[in-house]
């Protein structure tokens, strides 16, 4: 029985489409296009009718200029409608489609959390790019508050936006299916943020698998669940190695949706907390690391998206998860472990859990025979030092690399393709194992890291590895459709590449 079961709260707003303003809106939501010359109202304006001219004046007045996320709130004329119109900037529109989508998407996501305390909005953005528009605004709506009791819940004017109606000139069924798959991208983004968010006294491994088994069987998928003692006789030694310091033991999970020929492993790191081990982290924001299992909770959510879209590919989510705590039954520095499949690993450093419960996941999943494998983990440091807090590395083999990198930068999580360098490898050799689990050097342990996952990579398999240490989780301020906390990236990444391997092989 699970201690706590998933919330049952909305992950995210109602959406809608309609062909004009209904008379239940509250607030009307522009854009506004910047240049030399001012602001000027963005495509979907017409909803303003005889207005537009007024209120683009009302804005300029009030000091409107169309910059990037910025929001300003006016009252609505007299007679249009509803109470108040809200201008967000867009910025200088980009003319290639895909960065033009992800201003949308973040002028959506900005409008929407300006947009707390309101019921119903109107989103005129639709007639630029329905499908952005609504998945900016259903993300930037995403609110947390599971943990709040009353002395600190939301007040009616901090609750969230209830309800987003689309605008467009006209209905389809087109457009219709478009909203659905926002919708669906939508939930599967809030479900990931949901588990990064939930502090790991009360998401650990057993709690965490048994809520991955509620919402894939709810999905009507398949589901295998192994616990600490079969993941001991089946030789998980890495899974078992990380878990073992900890009082709440292992799992791993396995989550099967059946679509098509076309095979495709999806690997997700599930550190529910990460003291670090032995090897222990500094106290200053260990509390962060409560993320350390978004990258299982992508895969989760991205699988049950696959089969909610109905995706014509077959994917297998194979999700060990475990808690790297440091006791007297943990793991040392200097121990060897036998992974699942039976090579042997010195563990030099415990802190480097991540690739240990991988090469077992990885190894397992690979036994399936797919035609692709996706490990995606909040893996490394080096990868913030790289590349930032919000551009996941990519690494595997080239072709496959390159098509997920480039996917990932088209729906704008912006990963970014990294190389594999052959003279690293030998700093992975082990005085006693077949390999050691870090080099003896700071330099490019991002890159060392997907070198140590690719000696459990099937051979033939086509293979990207996805480092999201700095971009699942957001440790400052809100920006677009991103609030604090759990990003849910790269379930889009992800949901995309599916979508591209269904459509073209």
């Amino acid at each position: 029985m699970s201690s706590a079961a998933p919330t049952t709260r909305s992950l995210g707003p109602d959406l809608r489409l309609a062909t004009e303003v209904g008379t239940d809106v509250d607030v009307l939501v522009v854009g506004l296009a910047g240049g030399e010359h001012g602001p000027t109202l963005a495509t979907g304006a017409e909803f303003l009718g005889s207005f537009a001219n007024a209120v683009l004046d009302s804005l300029r007045a009030v000091g409107a200029k169309g910059k990037a996320e910025q929001t300003i709130r006016i009252p609505a004329p007299e007679g249009l409608g509803v109470a108040s119109v809200l201008a967000v900037g867009l910025g200088e529109l980009a003319t290639e489609s895909d960065a033009r989508a992800e201003q949308i998407r973040k002028a959506a996501g900005a409008a929407a959390r300006a947009l707390a305390g309101t019921s119903v909005a109107a989103f005129t953005l639709s007639e630029l790019d329905l499908t952005s528009t609504a998945l900016g605004a259903y993300l930037g709506a995403y609110s947390f508050t599971d943990f709040r009791s009353s002395k600190s819940a939301p007040k009616p004017d901090e609750e969230p936006l209830a309800t987003v109606v689309l605008l467009v000139a006209k209905a389809s069924d087109d457009a219709e299916k478009r909203l659905r798959s926002a919708q669906v991208i939508g939930e599967s983004v809030a479900i990931a943020r949901d588990f990064v968010n939930t502090p790991p006294s009360h998401l650990y491994p057993a709690e965490f698998a048994a809520r991955a088994e509620a919402l894939a069987a709810a999905a009507g998928l398949s589901v295998e669940v192994l616990d600490d003692e079969q993941l001991s006789a089946d030789g998980y030694g890495g899974v078992m190695g990380v878990g073992k310091g900890s009082s709440r033991l292992p799992r791993l999970v396995r989550i099967t949706y059946d679509g098509g020929d076309k095979k495709v492993a999806l690997v997700g790191k599930g550190i529910t907390f990460d003291t670090g081990g032995i090897s222990i982290k500094p106290a200053a924001n260990m509390e962060n690391m409560t993320s350390d299992m978004g990258g299982a909770a992508a895969v989760i959510a991205s699988t049950i998206a696959a089969a909610k879209l109905g995706l014509p590919v077959s994917v297998t989510a194979t999700v060990p998860m475990a808690e790297n705590m440091p006791s007297g039954t943990a793991q040392r520095p200097g121990d060897v472990l036998t992974q699942y499949g039976g090579t042997t690993v010195e563990v030099l450093n415990t802190d480097a859990e991540g690739r240990l419960i991988l090469a077992d996941a990885i190894v397992r999943a690979c036994e399936d025979q797919p035609d692709y494998l996706i490990d995606t983990a909040t893996l490394t440091g080096a990868q913030m030092v790289a590349l930032g807090t919000r551009t996941p590395g990519v690494m595997g083999t080239d072709e496959f690399r390159d098509r997920v990198a480039r996917i990932s930068q088209s729906v704008g999580e912006n990963g970014w393709p990294m190389p594999l360098p052959t003279e690293l490898r030998s700093d992975l050799n082990s005085k006693v194992a077949d390999l050691a689990n870090v080099t003896n050097h700071r330099w490019g342990g991002m890159l060392s890291a997907g070198l140590f996952l690719k000696e459990f990579v099937g051979d033939g398999v086509q293979w990207a590895h996805i480092d999201i240490a700095g971009p699942a989780y957001n440790t400052g301020g809100p920006f677009g459709y991103i609030g604090k906390g759990g990003t849910g990236v790269p379930v889009r990444t992800i949901v995309a590449v599916l979508e591209d391997i269904a459509a073209n092989g």
